[in-house]
């Protein structure tokens, strides 16, 4: 089979919207830049589309157009590596997901261990969110809500006390346990998010001892200036929320 025959095979597998590159192909490696080109080509006869250099996908398309890919299947390659994970959607990515704003921006933010520079990709621009804790599977939905405390005052198409106010009730809607896991991965972050996230824990009665924990971590002096009235947060002076 010619390998422009055999490229165009494997494509019909892949699934609408999955970023595919050059590797993914059961391919000789040696032959990288016949399948590049061969790549190139069907960009241009519009069977599939490029998403950036050496980035390709099939685009699913609609009444409305050809939609672009997810915004994970743009950054997969910052997220996951080797069936493990190494990075996570976050900030402007997830806002949407949680109820905290409906707009969609073109930035993508990713939380990682590691630190790293802004990118392009293809048009969305690509920034990179420093996460002190341990990124697996099963925490990562905890460290989205503990981000979105930590970038309140910046959330777009809203205000302080809206996003507030969607916290406090994404936090009610937190298992005990659940409750425990993000007040000891809150002790990672800067003090105005564990102040807030005290605060929130109150709001939803969380158990004594880990509102004392993260009061504990807080310097007795120190104020933080969140903008958030009182009448969504009534305990804020407690936690010298101002």
């Amino acid at each position: 089979m010619k390998i422009v025959d055999e490229i165009e095979s494997q494509i019909k597998k892949i699934p609408q919207g999955q970023v595919f590159t050059y590797t993914d192909f059961n391919i000789e490696v040696e032959r990288k830049d016949t399948i590049v080109k061969t790549l190139n080509n069907l960009v241009a006869k519009g069977k599939i589309a490029k998403l950036s250099k050496g980035k390709f996908y099939k685009p699913q398309v609609t009444e409305f157009g050809a939609l672009v890919p997810s915004s994970y299947q743009i950054v997969k390659d910052f997220i996951e590596k080797d069936g493990k994970l190494i990075g996570y959607l976050t900030g402007y990515s997830v806002y949407n997901e949680l109820l905290l704003t409906t707009q969609i921006a073109n930035i993508i933010q990713i939380g990682t261990n590691q630190y790293r520079r802004p990118l392009k990709r293809g048009n969305y621009k690509i920034s990179f969110v420093f996460q002190a804790n341990k990124i697996t599977k099963a925490n990562y939905r905890l460290l989205q809500i503990l981000d979105a405390v930590r970038f309140v005052r910046s959330i777009p198409a809203t205000t302080t006390d809206e996003a507030c106010r969607r916290l406090i009730q994404i936090f009610k809607e937190l298992s005990v346990e659940e409750q425990m896991k993000i007040t000891h991965f809150a002790l990672n972050y800067t003090d105005y998010v564990r102040a807030l996230c005290g605060a929130i824990l109150e709001m939803n009665n969380a158990d004594k001892s880990l509102l004392a924990m993260l009061d504990k971590s807080l310097n007795g002096i120190s104020t933080y200036k969140l903008g958030i009235s009182e009448n969504i947060l009534p305990v804020k002076t407690k936690w010298r929320i101002v």
